[in-house]
């Protein structure tokens, strides 16, 4: 499995809640700012913006929270690869701390043209890269969807 390690980032005292660990809204935060790092990392990030007007905007997210964070805390997150075409991205990552699996974000996102307001290929550079770190085989909880009846 292709695993990403590229960013890791602190607990935040301002992201706790009343029960002193990290609020659910927040678990969202240090996954949008891997998934900038990502989006440098693949070559579409802000200089790529600037270039083209092109940029990433996810599309769906499913959270999984599963061990509590709280404070003091570094968070650890991998990204992972799991698919993409010519205009999409599907993605996930991997919250840690002290190696514990914390949660995990998956992601669609599609390559859009902000300034033609359409989506719009990727370049085949960054196609290439993209399925290059694309995951052998997708772990068990991605594609998941909720719902009171165990299937």
């Amino acid at each position: 499995m292709t695993v990403l390690r590229l960013h890791s980032e602190p607990l935040q005292d301002s992201w706790l809640d009343l029960y002193g660990h990290l609020n659910e809204a927040y678990y969202l935060v240090p996954f949008s700012n891997t998934t900038w790092v990502m989006q440098d990392h693949f070559g579409i990030g802000s200089e790529y913006f600037d270039k083209t007007g092109c940029a990433i905007y996810t599309v769906e997210t499913h959270l999984r929270y599963l061990n509590d964070v709280r404070a003091p805390a570094s968070m650890e997150i991998e990204t992972l690869i799991l698919g993409s075409d010519a205009k999409k991205i599907w993605f996930a990552h991997r919250m840690l701390v002290s190696g514990e699996l914390c949660a995990t974000a998956e992601f669609m996102a599609l390559h859009y043209n902000t300034r033609e307001g359409r989506t719009m290929e990727m370049p085949d550079e960054v196609q290439a890269r993209l399925k290059a770190a694309a995951v052998a085989e997708l772990p068990d909880w991605v594609g998941r969807q909720i719902s009171l009846v165990k299937k």
